[in-house]
């Protein structure tokens, strides 16, 4: 324990003081309060008014638990204004969540999609900042691929690094819907049709390799993420041969920014053909995650082999997995550098993980540093959900049409809403802060959630034909706050957020009058960009 102690003789003698921790320079203190974690900071300042008076009287050691507390680190060679100012933007931006008003909004920022039925793919500026730069782009069937007799499986739009990948199959000329034996990844630039100024080259590509000359491979459905330099291919695939048609998945992995060489990181057999039985993400630079029967992470520090560093175990068996990453909230697309910018630690974030089990729809908040304290013997044995998931996860029910989305440690998500003033099938939007100190932050605003929440369900197994009731208890803390907004079933179609910015896709319907026999009709859509 930091404290000031001397020794006390007996009576006549005398009391010779030690040197002690507080008897140090002032210089010397903040560099040793530094090395110790942002809880045993605050408990410093809690028991002692020296330790308390020097950590008020210090910006900087509030400044460092300030991005610890939120989990943040600055971008290296941005940071060129004062201690104080940077501290006070810290400060404002967090608080700002808590009293957030989405009923005025302001558009700015990007826009981007890929219709997958037209084969259409658009980036559209909304009203930018003056220092932003801006672009407004489509690709047609046309330009999406290079390869007349192709198939588009999926296509990415990375802002932060100027990048559109598209991952398309060649079919054959003569049976063009029966084979599709390669797969390409184009890589270009989102300003211009030209390749990538980053890329190895401008297309990765694998080419199947047949266990017999009668084997037919089919791309079912494919999934396209990126990371920095890594980007990474998840299909779910149909294999017909002589003894019938099997169903299989594989993930493949590329450096796409120094070769073009692939990697195979994991793959496996499925009962279903089903698009939705597996997903992925990133976490960081270094470790991927694929989502299955269970959480497996992989270590990319070596994109020459493939190796699981550990198996976490689910609490139940998922159906219609979806796994949401947090959005990277790094801008640099910018003409002109901000001073300061700040990036989520890619060891303390959160990922979202969505599923259903029976016919309950669950979302998972996990916070990722369960994936990032590791030893080796976990890549030995499968991790039960009793020892890594209660404390380390939030689980909510997860209405059929509703939304979520995570960016850092925050979560947006919309939830049915029932009472004397609403009417059926209505929405209400939340937001959750799962930072460490939100709490403090907060202002008085928002409810801070310490205790367990347990969600109960049931099943009917198959074999047994019998009811089976589960409960699942977890108990990441949390501070919630909720709009006093609300919106129709057919009116909120998907949500979004980011740093500093919440977007809310809505539908706009064609009202008709009281009394009417005929259903509303869809006019279009509406993009809302809420600032914080």
């Amino acid at each position: 324990m930091l404290e000031s102690r001397c020794h006390v003789g007996r009576v006549g003698y005398e009391t010779k003081p030690k040197t002690g921790f507080l008897s140090l320079a002032e210089e010397l203190m903040f560099y040793i309060l530094r090395y110790l974690s942002y809880r045993d900071i605050l408990r410093c300042t809690s028991v002692c008014k020296a330790l308390r008076q020097a950590y008020m009287s210090s910006s900087e050691l509030q400044y460092t638990i300030e991005l610890i507390g939120q989990r943040l680190i600055p971008v290296p060679n941005t940071n060129y204004t004062p201690i104080g100012n940077r501290l006070k933007t810290l400060k404002d931006r967090s608080h700002a969540w808590f009293k957030f008003d989405m009923y005025s909004f302001v558009s700015r920022g990007h826009f981007s999609s890929w219709d997958e039925t037209d084969d259409l793919a658009a980036i559209i500026p909304i009203l930018p900042k003056p220092s932003q730069r801006t672009i407004e782009r489509c690709w047609s069937l046309e330009t999406l691929r290079l390869e007349p007799h192709s198939v588009t499986l999926d296509v990415l739009i990375d802002l932060a690094q100027n990048l559109i990948a598209v991952a398309y199959c060649v079919t054959s000329e003569d049976n063009p819907l029966e084979s599709d034996e390669a797969v390409f990844i184009d890589l270009r630039a989102l300003d211009g049709d030209d390749v990538h100024p980053q890329a190895a080259q401008r297309t990765l590509f694998l080419w199947e390799e047949f266990e017999s000359e009668s084997d037919l491979i089919k791309t079912t459905y494919a999934k396209l993420k990126c990371c920095g330099r890594h980007i990474a291919l998840q299909r779910s695939l149909a294999i017909t041969n002589d003894d019938g048609k099997n169903y299989e998945w594989d993930m493949q992995i590329w450096d796409w920014q120094n070769s073009a060489t692939r990697r195979i990181v994991t793959g496996g057999a499925t009962p279903h053909p089903s698009e939705n039985q597996i997903d992925f993400c990133f976490l960081g630079n270094d470790r991927l995650l694929i989502v299955a029967d269970d959480l497996e992470v992989f270590s990319m520090e070596d994109l020459k082999m493939s190796r699981r560093m550990a198996r976490f175990k689910l609490p139940l068996p998922l159906q219609c997995i979806q796994c949401h990453p947090p959005m990277d909230n790094i801008e640099q697309m910018q003409t002109q550098p901000q001073t300061v910018r700040y990036t989520p630690d890619p060891k303390h974030q959160l990922l979202c993980l969505t599923g259903s089990y029976g016919t309950a729809s669950l979302v998972f908040i996990i916070s990722t540093r369960i994936f990032f304290d590791l030893d080796e013997v976990a890549e030995t044995i499968t991790i039960p959900w009793i020892h890594w998931g209660p404390s380390n996860t939030r689980v909510f029910r997860y209405p059929y049409q509703g939304k979520v989305h995570v960016s850092g440690n925050r979560v947006l998500q919309a939830f049915t809403i029932s009472g004397p003033d609403t009417r059926p099938g209505e929405y209400g939007v939340r937001l959750m802060d799962f930072s460490p100190i939100a709490g403090t932050n907060r202002q008085g605003l928002g409810r801070v959630v310490k205790e367990s929440s347990t969600i109960e369900m049931s099943s009917v197994m198959d074999d047994t034909v019998k009811e089976e009731n589960l409960t699942i208890t977890t108990s990441l803390p949390y501070v919630e706050v909720v709009s006093k907004r609300k919106f129709s079933v057919r009116e909120l179609l998907d949500t979004w957020l980011d740093k500093d910015r919440i977007y809310l896709l809505n539908a706009n319907w064609k009202h008709v009058a009281a009394g009417s026999t005929s259903y509303p009709t869809w006019e279009s859509n509406r993009l809302e960009v809420i600032d914080v």
